[in-house]
């Protein structure tokens, strides 16, 4: 489960547990006709050296509840726009914000 940490969202390692804000990095499909295109985002584990993916979600609906992690802070919200390359993530207090998709995962 993770866990809030500052201002982001602390995930466990799944090899060693250890708890750390990862924001990922994201892998772009392959082939000429998805350029620009992202299939899936990289971690690693600052402890154990570990790595691991997670695919971008491709299921996400407007209404998702969903969590974004950004380079400034997590933003937990709700899927207020869906398209193809970003998501509009309504936050705390009505807030709408554009996050790319790769970004956002439903909580």
């Amino acid at each position: 489960m993770s866990r809030t940490a500052g201002p982001h969202t602390a995930d466990p390692c799944p090899c060693c547990f250890t708890e750390a804000v990862r924001p990922g990095t994201p892998l772009p499909a392959a082939g000429p006709s998805t350029v620009g295109a992202v299939t899936a985002v990289a971690y690693a584990c600052d402890r154990c050296t570990h790595t691991w993916t997670r695919p971008v979600e491709d299921d996400l609906v407007v209404h998702d509840t969903v969590r974004a992690d950004l380079p400034e802070a997590t933003l937990y919200g709700e899927a207020w726009q869906v398209e193809e390359d970003r998501v509009q993530v309504r936050g705390p207090g009505g807030a709408l914000r554009w996050v790319e998709r790769w970004r956002v995962i439903i909580y």
